[in-house]
């Protein structure tokens, strides 16, 4: 019996070259498994910018609150001017030269008017004194912005995650499949090689051995299928990891093992959310909430527009007329200095700041309204992720010892097959039996895992993602 056990296998496996030849890739595990594919993520990185993009929004809302420097500078060329001759002679000749007794102390030729030259330089100031609280609101939009682009980016590397685990764990489920399926078709082929040495010996019926060959090839079928299924597992995994399908991949994990701890990535987080299920920490709750308070900011900020606004503002600046050539010289330039105080009152707009108004306060109800149907979805979804893990983990503990029995059923029936104390059909049950058990087990291996990790990432993950 032992003999004829070897030899199908070792027939199985020569019937399979191809795979035997395939190149060994070193295992990963699902640590490095999610480590790929949050860095090769464009979801990620496309949350990542936006957090830079709302980074620079708080910048440009800081920036209100402080001076505001400029710094110009211009060369102008005249061709022609309307002011040539405007004071006879005096424009275009020296400055010693004078039309009456009168104006023999003015200067023309430093006045600005057209001159050929002009050369100036400015320095501008202006601070922002009074808003009407529109600067401090515009600052803590900016504010919630940050925080709304960083939990955005939270929820979608905690989604990432959970579709990174289910698919490293289908795929696992898939491999344990495929072996199980193998291990039958090993089984009903032996069966078949024993019932045809029987049939030969004249100690079978023909009925026997066309059950036995009726089995065996119902099998195959079988094996075929769960091959399909796990190289369909596998390309969502490599879908997901960004992996081309040429690199190969293979699974450090193990579902058929006594004791099933929980992912290592989530062991910390799972071990918290378990203690204190989140349901107002939820990242979409929380994101609610900084909504509200963004149009509460938006609501302040179109009653300050009712409001004036005062700002200083100041400048300084040198202006050159060169006295001769293009270049002008030190003497030749003249100051511009100004302080002043700057009133915005608006009066009349066109109702344009009441529809600002109407508007803002539109937004709110609807933001209040989005926050507690958030509020309320989110602790269903926290209550329901925690009882799927509780029937998990039941599923899971039910199956513990099936497989040990089923296994003992099937090998006395396999003995009492051969000595001819049973039929073939009580040995075709019990094998079926011992399939069924240990594909029930490793579907609950692989449930109890991905209700774990759900668990663990309640926090961040989005509502009802699965």
């Amino acid at each position: 019996m032992k003999t004829t056990i070897a030899c199908v296998v070792l027939s199985l496996t020569m019937a399979a070259p191809a795979q035997a030849q395939a190149p060994v890739a070193p295992a990963i595990t699902l640590t490095e498994a999610l480590r790929i594919a949050e860095s090769r993520s464009e979801t990620i990185a496309e949350t990542r910018a936006s957090e830079t993009r709302a980074e620079a929004d708080r910048i440009r809302a800081r920036s209100l609150r402080l001076p505001q420097v400029n710094l110009t500078g211009s060369y102008d060329r005249t061709l022609a001017s309307e002011f040539s001759g405007i004071f006879g002679s005096s424009a275009s000749t020296s400055a010693t030269t004078s039309s009456s007794s009168s104006d023999s102390s003015v200067d023309f030729s430093k006045l600005p008017f057209g001159q050929r030259n002009v050369y100036r330089a400015t320095v501008s100031a202006s601070q922002l004194l009074y808003s009407g609280g529109r600067t401090g609101a515009q600052l803590a939009q900016a504010d919630l912005g940050k925080t709304s682009a960083a939990l955005a980016t939270d929820g979608a590397r905690a989604q990432l995650q959970l579709e990174v685990t289910k698919a490293f764990y289908d795929a696992a489920l898939m491999d344990r499949l495929v072996i199980i399926a193998e291990s039958g078709l090993a089984q009903v082929s032996a069966a078949y090689e024993q019932t045809k040495l029987g049939f030969d010996a004249g100690r079978q019926p023909e009925f026997e051995l066309l059950r036995a060959q009726v089995a065996r090839d119902n099998q195959r079928p079988v094996v075929i299928r769960r091959r399909a299924d796990r190289d369909t597992a596998y390309l969502r995994l490599r879908q997901l990891l960004k992996m081309p399908a040429p690199e190969p991949l293979a699974l450090n994990v193990d579902l058929d093992v006594a004791t099933l701890s929980a992912p290592e990535p989530f062991i910390a987080a799972l071990a918290a959310a378990t203690a204190e299920p989140p349901k107002a920490t939820r990242a979409q709750v929380l994101q609610a909430d900084a909504l509200v308070n963004v149009r509460e900011q938006a609501i302040a900020i179109a009653r300050s527009e009712r409001l004036p606004s005062v700002s200083v503002t100041s400048s300084f600046g040198k202006v050159g007329y060169p006295s001769s050539g293009l270049i002008p010289g030190f003497d030749d330039f003249r100051t511009n200095a100004t302080i002043g105080v700057q009133l915005n009152v608006p009066l009349f707009t066109g109702y344009r700041l009441q529809g600002d108004a109407l508007a803002a306060q539109a937004d709110l109800e609807g933001a209040q309204v989005q926050r507690n149907q958030a509020r309320a979805l989110a602790g269903l979804d926290t209550e329901t992720a925690v009882n799927e893990l509780r029937a998990a983990e039941a599923a899971w503990q039910a199956t513990a010892g099936t497989i040990q029995q089923a296994q003992r059923a099937y090998e006395i029936a396999d003995l009492r097959y051969r000595e001819g104390l049973s039929t073939q059909l009580e040995l075709s049950d019990s094998r079926l039996s011992l399939q069924v058990a240990q594909a029930n087990r490793a579907v609950a291996a692989r449930d109890l895992q991905i209700a774990r990790t759900r668990v663990a990432l309640l926090k961040n993950l989005p509502i009802g993602a699965r």
